[in-house]
């Protein structure tokens, strides 16, 4: 530990503990001051630790990025779009999940070790319980935009850096996620970061707009700004209602003016309620108007603003984009195939059940896609920009799924929350519960669940009157369900309940659109890679146990691999993928004299030919030292083409 770590230290604890700040010190803003504070009394963290950054595997993050994964295509362009302000200034741009889970990341791939090591990278954990204040814990934990610049953050490894973060919301008001700008180095003063500061919120909002607009395509959307020459192209506040009126949606901005002006939510209230104008009226402030005469003031306060009003599309352009894209099938639905005739058929069905009461039940192998499938079809219907929430009733302790599930009121059993908890069936009223695995849901809760489906109503632990919910439950399971019914382990008026269409996704062994497939997550990592002629024998082979997530794995790999730009080839794939598909691969996809060799034999000349002959390269990708490359071509007979 240097001079200047040993400082700071002491200056975090003692101004931590409300002792003043040692000589020469300056006292930073209340912000960081509070942040310290929680770090040692809360987190219990110590600033002295210099604890290395924590990335997360790539199966951890792949499973943040998954609870997104909508926002996060949305988000991508926005964080590009920012990067090339400061491309070349030394900054690397990181978007987090609510959790402070980085799920993407722009940076110069020349500082990319060093990146990774200071924790500027994709997997990286910028908690603050975790890794104390930063700009994206902190930015956490007091919802506000807010810079984090050298000596301000709390762990003595990081006062390098210098953080500038904001925070996203999404149309409820929830916090979605947080986007970051970070440099490892910068000047010493603080005010340097202001324009940092100003271009992370403008990005933030940009992208928060992005999202709300996707989301209520279908509704009234309000655009509003105090100057009517911007409410068009760049309004402040933007609010959605539904056919009766009422919000249903706001985006930052606006749910902080309008909870201002009433005191409480305004979600479900009545535009009416919220400004001095009548729903009736709402055409007057169409784009037709004069912008100057679109002038609304606020119920309560009286405040001017001028409001751009969108209509939703009538039904008749409504009908004209879906059977411009599908005459039967909804986008949502048709983006899940590439054209495989077995998923075609259930992707069909499905398209009939969109706006049906009917409990839809997905089985299929682990990482077929059950949870793509259902997030699909909450998006192709009336549901959609209402709640998606996802249980995985395998993962959430037997012990705690009833009370996450349920909810409860405060003190309710040993334990409890003493603000009590809102169950998961609850948040999802109005959209979708998605129950993952549920054949593992434990046979005491099954009864309460069936009373969910049954009634339309779940009743917290500890209270005496049921909450009327309106929500649509999509089940699935990699398990033969109706075995576990058997079995007595799953009722079987529940089953019924749930399989009102049970839909069966096939394994990725069986699908005809695999290349499709390929190029499909290639494009939506952002990855400008191709998949070579000859590894695609290769993918075909392999039985894919693991399905669609090891797919992605394999394509995640080879494209770190080859590059921004490359194509994957042979030697591009993982090893344990070309093990297992060796035996597999079709004649045309095999060198002309590998005839007769062992499958190991065969894939280790697959790899020198790819490496054109280069015996260290080889070493390097199998893990092995050069002479046992040497030893396995002796054994097996194998010569570089020049020596024979």
């Amino acid at each position: 530990m240097d001079r200047r770590q040993r400082d700071h230290v002491q200056a975090v604890m003692r101004l931590a503990g409300n002792h003043p700040a040692p000589a020469g010190i300056t006292t930073p803003d209340p912000l960081i001051l509070d942040s310290w504070s929680r770090c040692v009394h809360q987190h219990g963290l110590d600033p002295a630790r210099l604890q290395e950054a924590v990335i997360l595997p790539n199966q951890r993050v792949r499973e943040h990025q998954e609870r997104i994964e909508e926002f996060l295509r949305i988000a991508r362009h926005g964080l590009e779009a920012m990067y090339q302000q400061v491309a070349g200034m030394g900054y690397c741009v990181l978007l987090t999940d609510a959790r402070g889970i980085t799920v993407d990341f722009i940076g110069d791939l020349q500082l990319d070790t060093t990146l990774r090591r200071a924790g500027l990278y994709l997997g990286s954990d910028w908690s603050e319980h975790h890794a104390g204040t930063c700009g994206v814990g902190t930015a956490i934990a007091t919802g506000q935009a807010l810079t984090v610049h050298q000596g301000d953050h709390f762990d003595a490894t990081h006062i390098p850096l210098t953080c500038t973060a904001a925070p996203l919301y999404d149309p409820l008001g929830r916090l979605n996620a947080i986007l970051d700008i970070s440099a490892l180095t910068s000047p010493q003063a603080k005010s340097g970061q202001h324009l940092a500061l100003q271009l992370v919120k403008v990005y933030a909002q940009r992208v928060e707009n992005a999202n709300f607009l996707c989301c209520f395509r279908s509704d009234w959307v309000l655009k509003l700004h105090p100057s009517p020459e911007f409410v068009e192209i760049s309004p402040d506040h933007l609010v959605a209602l539904d056919d009766a009126g009422r919000i249903v949606g706001h985006n930052r901005a606006a749910q902080l003016m309008l909870e201002g002006e009433h005191g409480s939510t305004v979600l479900g209230l009545p535009f009416e309620q919220l400004f001095n104008a009548r729903l009736a009226d709402l055409g007057r402030f169409l784009r037709a108007m004069p912008g100057d005469r679109r002038a609304v003031t606020l119920a309560r306060s009286g405040r001017v603003l001028f409001l751009h009003a969108v209509p939703p599309p009538s039904r008749w352009h409504q009908a004209s984009a879906q059977a411009a894209a599908d005459p039967a099938v909804p986008p949502a639905l048709a983006r899940l195939s590439g054209g495989d005739p077995l998923l075609d058929r259930q992707i069909q069905r499905a398209a009939r059940l969109v706006d049906t009461p009917v409990s839809v039940l997905l089985t299929g192998e682990t990482g077929s896609g059950k949870e793509y499938f259902a997030k699909a079809l909450h998006e192709a219907g009336q549901r959609r920009g209402k709640p998606f929430v996802a249980v995985n009733c395998a993962a959430i302790p037997e012990t705690l799924i009833e009370s996450e599930l349920f909810g409860h009121l405060p003190g309710s059993f040993s334990g409890a929350l003493l603000k009590g908890k809102t169950g998961l069936i609850q948040e999802a009223d109005g959209g979708t519960l998605f129950l993952d695995e549920i054949g593992d849901m434990p046979l005491a809760l099954q009864a309460r669940l069936l009373r969910v489906l049954a009634e339309r109503e779940v009743l917290p632990i500890g209270a005496t009157r049921a909450l009327k919910v309106d929500v649509r439950v999509i089940a699935a399971t990699h398990a033969d369900l109706p075995a576990v019914v058997r079995a007595g382990r799953f009722r079987d008026d529940l089953y019924y309940r749930l399989a009102g269409a049970h839909l069966v996704l096939p394994p990725l062994r069986q699908r005809r659109d695999l290349p499709w497939l390929v190029h499909k997550l290639l494009r939506e990592a952002g990855r400008r890679v191709q998949l070579g002629p000859d590894a695609e024998p290769w993918l075909r082979a392999h039985l894919w146990p693991g399905n669609l997530r090891e797919l992605k794995n394999v394509i995640d790999y080879a494209s770190a691999m080859v590059g921004d730009g490359g194509v994957i080839g042979v030697a591009d794939l993982p090893d344990a993928l070309l093990s297992a598909a060796a035996q597999a691969v079709p004649a045309d996809g095999q060198a002309p004299d590998s005839a007769g060799l062992p499958p190991e034999a065969r894939l280790l000349l697959q790899y020198l030919r790819a490496a054109r002959w280069n015996i260290s390269a080889v070493a390097h990708q199998l893990g092995v030292a050069r002479m046992t490359v040497y030893r396995r071509m002796k054994r097996w007979g194998i010569r570089e083409p020049e020596r024979r």
